[in-house]
C-alpha cells in the first residue's frame, strides 16, 4: 500500500478495535449475540468511516452519516467531540454532498418508514465502498474484509438505485483481486492486497454472484457500439469470461457443481446455495455475450446457455425432487437459498414457488424474522436479517407484495437506534452483532425496488 493508504488502514483498525473492546463489556442474552456495533458514521474532514458503539447516543442530520449528539459531533472513536468551526464548515459540506448524492438516484420504497430505512442503507454502503472498491461487509473485527458475495450484491443493489459508477469500482475491484483460474478467495483484504488467509477454501457461488452483478450493473448501461457503456463492459468481459468458464468446468457428471463451501460457511458440500447462484452467473453471461454480438461472444452465449440449461435441469432433478432442501440429500431440510431460483436471478417455476413458501413458514422463528435453515448450527431463536431480507425479494419479485411488505416492515422495526440494519435479531426483538451490515442493505434495497416492479430478472436463453 502507499504510505497514505497504510496510514488509514491502520487507524482504521485501532478505530474497530476500540469499539470492540468498548462494546464487548457491554452484557447480553445468556447463549445469544448482542450489539456491538450500532452504525457507522463519517468524520466530516476525512474520506474515513468511524463505526459507532452500540453505548453511544446520539443521532445523524438528515440524510447524512454525520452524527451529533448533546456533545457535540462524533470525530474520534468513541467520543462526541465540539467541533471547531473548521469541522463544522466540513460537516455542512459532507451533509450536503450526502443529500445530493441521495438525490442523484433512487431512495425506494412505498412507505416513508421504508424510505427512511433505505436512505440509510444507501448512506450506509456509500461509507462501506472503499476508494479501491472493496466493500466492507460490516464494522467490527471478523467483518473488515471484502467478500464477493456481498460485494456482488452490494454492486447489484447500488446499480439497481441509480449509482451505477460507484458500483463499476466494486466491479472493478473484483476483476483485480481474480485468480487466473477465474475463481474467487472466500474474502479479501479491503486493500486489495490479496486473500484472507484464514483457512476458508474458496467460495465457488462468486462465479455466479459476480457475472449477476455485472449484468445487474449492463441493465442500466447503454452499451451499443461506440458508447462508453460498451467500453467499460468490455473491460470488464474478461473476468466474466473467466468466471463463466470456471463455474462452466465446476458441473460434475451429474450436472451439478462439485463440493464447495456456501454462505453458511461451515462445510464443503454440493448445496443449492451454490447451485443456483452457478446458475444465474452462467445465464447472465450468456446473456451479455448474446448482447455483446459478434462471433466469439455469439459462440460464449451458446456455450454458456447449455451450460445453464444442463445445471437446471440437474437442480430440478437433484433438489427438486424433495423440495428443494440444502442438499440432494433427504432431511438436509429447508435453506433461504431456495430463493436463489427466484426473481431477480430467475422466473420460478409453481415448484419452485411452492417450495420457497413452505420454507418460509419453517425458517420463520418467534420474533418474526427468519433464520438460514432448518438445520442451521445457530442459535435457533435468533432470527438473521440477509436471510429475511432474501424471502422479502423473492415475495415482492414474484407478486407476494403483502408479505414482502410485512418482512420489510418487519426490518425496519428491528433497526438500531441509529437506524442502521443489524445481522442478527434476538430471540427478544433487539438488534445484535455488528450493525450495518452491507449484505442487509442491498438485499433490503433490492427487495424495495422490486416492490415497485422495476427489478429485471436474468433471462433463461435456449
Amino acid at each position: 500500500m502507499a504510505g497514505t493508504e497504510l496510514m488509514l488502514a491502520l487507524g482504521l483498525t485501532a478505530v474497530i478495535v476500540a469499539v470492540a473492546l468498548a462494546a464487548a463489556a457491554l452484557p447480553g442474552p445468556a447463549g445469544q449475540p448482542w450489539l456491538t456495533v450500532a452504525g457507522v458514521a463519517q468524520i466530516p474532514c476525512q474520506p474515513r468511516a468511524l463505526p459507532i458503539p452500540a453505548r453511544l447516543n446520539g443521532q445523524f442530520e438528515a440524510d447524512s452519516s454525520i452524527l451529533v449528539g448533546v456533545a457535540g459531533t462524533y470525530l474520534a472513536p468513541g467520543r462526541l467531540i465540539p467541533p471547531t468551526a473548521i469541522q463544522s464548515a466540513c460537516a455542512a459540506a459532507a451533509e450536503r454532498a450526502s443529500r445530493d448524492w441521495l438525490r442523484s438516484g433512487l431512495v425506494p420504497g412505498v412507505t416513508a418508514v421504508q424510505r427512511s430505512m433505505a436512505a440509510r442503507a444507501l448512506l450506509d454502503l456509500r461509507l462501506a465502498v472503499q476508494p479501491d472498491g472493496a466493500v466492507m461487509a460490516g464494522w467490527r473485527p471478523g467483518w473488515t474484509y471484502a467478500w464477493p458475495r456481498d460485494s456482488s450484491w452490494v454492486a447489484a443493489a447500488l446499480a439497481q438505485t441509480g449509482h451505477p459508477a460507484l458500483a463499476y469500482q466494486i466491479l472493478l475491484f473484483l476483476q483485480r483481486v481474480q485468480a487466473s483460474d477465474g475463481t474467487w478467495a472466500a474474502l479479501y483484504w479491503p486493500d486489495g492486497s490479496g486473500p484472507v488467509r484464514d483457512g476458508r477454501p474458496y467460495e465457488l457461488d462468486a462465479d455466479g454472484w459476480v457475472p449477476w452483478a455485472v449484468w445487474s450493473w449492463a441493465q442500466g448501461q447503454p452499451t451499443g457500439p461506440g458508447g462508453q457503456g460498451r467500453r467499460d463492459l468490455a473491460r470488464l468481459w474478461p473476468m466474466v469470461t473467466r468466471a463463466a468458464d470456471a463455474a462452466a468446468r465446476s458441473l460434475t457428471r451429474d450436472g451439478l457443481p462439485e463440493p464447495a463451501m456456501d454462505y453458511w460457511e461451515n462445510s464443503v458440500e454440493v448445496t443449492l446455495g451454490t447451485a443456483a447462484p452457478l446458475l444465474a452467473g452462467l445465464r447472465a453471461a450468456a446473456d451479455l455475450a448474446a448482447d455483446l454480438g459478434g462471433p466469439a461472444a455469439a459462440g460464449e452465449a451458446h456455450r454458456w446457455a447449455a451450460d445453464a440449461s444442463r445445471l437446471a435441469a440437474a437442480i430440478t432433478a437433484a433438489f427438486g425432487s424433495d423440495g428443494y432442501q440444502r442438499t440432494p440429500q433427504a432431511g438436509s431440510g429447508a435453506d433461504a437459498a431456495i430463493t436463489f431460483l427466484g426473481p431477480p436471478f430467475a422466473r420460478p417455476s409453481a415448484d419452485v414457488r411452492q417450495a420457497a413458501t413452505a420454507a418460509q413458514r419453517v425458517l420463520t422463528v418467534a420474533n418474526g424474522g427468519l433464520h438460514p435453515g432448518a438445520n442451521w448450527p445457530g442459535t435457533t431463536e435468533v432470527a438473521w436479517t440477509p436471510e429475511t431480507a432474501f424471502f422479502a425479494l423473492f415475495d415482492a419479485g414474484t407478486g407476494r407484495h403483502r408479505q414482502a411488505r410485512a418482512l420489510l416492515d418487519w426490518l425496519a422495526a428491528h433497526r438500531t437506534k441509529l437506524g442502521s440494519l443489524p445481522e442478527q435479531v434476538t430471540s427478544a426483538g433487539q438488534p445484535a452483532c455488528t450493525a450495518p451490515l452491507s449484505l442487509t442493505d442491498a438485499v433490503t434495497l433490492l427487495a424495495l425496488v422490486a416492490q415497485t416492479g422495476h427489478l429485471p430478472a436474468v433471462p433463461a436463453r435456449a
